[in-house]
């Protein structure tokens, strides 16, 4: 039986869905907005990458922050609109996602110090260090950003807020009790033989 994929772990092998790539050579000082709608052929694909039955609408509102050390803070948020099926009634339904985008981008050489930082934190008692997303090639990818919080945002056993398990209910046998066995295998008890008294 093939298992099906989680919608929250897209098929690396397929391309990124939604791609607007941002250099980080053109983000001037004070940061940048950026509002990004998907149209229908993205929308499909994102539908086709995550393995869900459709996307009726999918938006992000992001802002790229220049910080220290040469890294980007972007924050924001991804709303969608998508199409399962609901794992109870097996019919179609939609759910609306809403997810928070905090991220921080940095060079690619300061990534193997950054997993080592989380590695060490969360072996102390010390807060646990949220990792860094490289910056690849000078380019900061809103659109995969905004694919991956909507992602992470999926739930993979949608079910309708009526929806309710039913389980098959079968009359009661009579027969059917832990004493059933005993009571087929009880003899009737013999009758004394009523005999004559000698000599009479």
């Amino acid at each position: 039986m093939t298992e099906k994929p989680d919608p929250r772990k897209p098929d690396p092998l397929k391309p990124d869905p939604w791609r607007v790539p941002v250099a980080i050579a053109q983000i001037p000082d004070t940061g940048l907005h950026r509002d990004l709608k998907a149209d229908e052929t993205i929308r499909q694909a994102i539908a086709d990458v995550g393995d869900l039955r459709e996307v009726l609408s999918a938006q992000a509102s992001l802002d790229v922050t220049p910080t220290s050390g040469g890294r980007y803070h972007v924050a924001g948020h991804v709303r969608a609109r998508i199409g399962q099926i609901c794992v109870v009634t097996l019919e179609p339904m939609e759910s609306d996602i809403d997810e928070l985008i905090d991220l921080t981008f940095a060079p690619p050489d300061q990534i193997p110090e950054m997993a080592a930082l989380v590695d060490e934190a969360e072996h102390s008692d010390g807060d646990t260090l949220d990792p860094l997303e490289a910056i690849e090639n000078g380019i900061i990818d809103l659109g995969r950003v905004a694919t991956d919080a909507l992602y992470l945002a999926v739930n993979p056993y949608p079910r309708k807020p009526d929806a309710v398990f039913e389980p098959l209910v079968e009359a009661a046998d009579p027969e059917d009790h832990p004493f059933a066995a005993l009571r087929a295998l009880k003899v009737e008890p013999k009758k004394p033989d009523k005999k004559k008294p000698k000599g009479k």
